[in-house]
């Protein structure tokens, strides 16, 4: 029997705040594709799942507070908002390698839809995404997320405000891992983008009169797409391993 409902109330909509605000920013569900009714389903699912296990975190927290219940749903907001950035950064950095390795390997193609958001990306940019984000949905890396949601009123409790300067330490760190490891993915690509055209320079040079762009770009795209072909299994499989220590991390 419920005998204080406005109590579990309040505390289902603390809950949905932090959850909430998750869910709008980390990826996969917050994609243009996902439609808003479906983003609330969820996140209302998840409150009323983790409201239970959290109870003797949440419901103290929200009794008797007053005007300053309005201070704790913009608090609990940032800090699902701060979560889910961490797992965007790190999808979004697959998209920055994925674009750095079209550049470096010469395909430049126009740029069509994408497949998760409304705007212009290059198709191999778009492939190489889209195959990560379906690799982290199949090794169920949402559970990661939400089980950092639910650790992390223990490291952030509710009620004790937002701290501005470990969000940002926070978000710093997760980018300076997502760098490397992105670094890493694209590493062969560096080196072949940059060993092809330091040749083809050197070509240019001994003989200017042979029109060099037109004739190595075939063998530069050609190139590039056998190097994708042989590592495109390797590089999900690093991306795949190196999100649960990201989000660890952050």
């Amino acid at each position: 029997m419920i005998t204080d409902p406005e109590g579990m109330v309040l505390a289902l909509f603390a809950a949905f705040c932090r959850i909430g605000g998750c869910v709008m920013i980390m990826p996969g569900f917050s994609t243009a594709r996902v439609p808003m009714q479906i983003r609330l389903f969820i996140a209302v699912a998840l409150s009323m799942a983790i409201l239970p296990i959290m109870w003797t975190d949440i419901y103290p927290q929200v009794t008797g507070k007053g005007h300053d219940y309005l201070y704790l749903v913009a608090t609990e907001t940032a800090i699902g908002a701060v979560i889910g950035l961490v797992a965007r950064y790190y999808v979004l950095g697959l998209q920055f390698a994925g674009t750095a390795i079209t550049m470096l390997m010469g395909f430049g193609s126009p740029p069509a839809a994408d497949v998760l958001e409304d705007t212009a990306e290059n198709q191999l940019t778009s492939m190489i995404g889209f195959a990560g984000l379906m690799i982290l949905f199949m090794l169920d890396f949402h559970h990661v997320i939400f089980e950092a949601i639910a650790q992390s009123y223990r490291v952030m409790p509710i009620g004790a405000g937002f701290d501005p300067q470990g969000t940002l330490i926070t978000l710093t760190n997760s980018l300076g891992q997502t760098f490397m490891i992105m670094l890493r993915l694209a590493s062969p690509f560096v080196i072949y983008g940059l060993l092809f055209n330091v040749a083809i320079g050197m070509v240019n040079k001994l003989a200017p009169q042979i029109p060099v762009y037109f004739i190595s770009q075939p063998y530069l795209i050609m190139g590039g797409l056998f190097l994708l072909y042989l590592g495109i299994a390797a590089m999900l499989r690093l991306f795949a391993d190196g999100f649960a220590p990201v989000m660890q991390g952050g």
